[in-house]
């Protein structure tokens, strides 16, 4: 019986599926808090996953 192989998971290259990450800008506000800013993967626009691969067309004439 033959064995299906999973599809591989479309990770983006760019962020290695890491796509939105919290930055400390150093210091803390008066309440204690620290400041963050949310920084997004350009490539993937945050979302971790790259795009599909194009198939080839293959036209074959007859």
């Amino acid at each position: 019986m033959a064995q299906l192989t999973p599809a591989r998971a479309r990770i983006c290259p760019a962020c290695d599926g890491f796509a939105s990450v919290k930055v400390t800008l150093g210091g803390r506000d008066r309440r204690g808090h620290l400041r963050t800013i949310t920084a997004h993967c350009p490539a993937c626009h945050g979302t971790g996953t790259a795009r599909p691969a194009r198939t080839a067309r293959i036209e074959v004439a007859a």
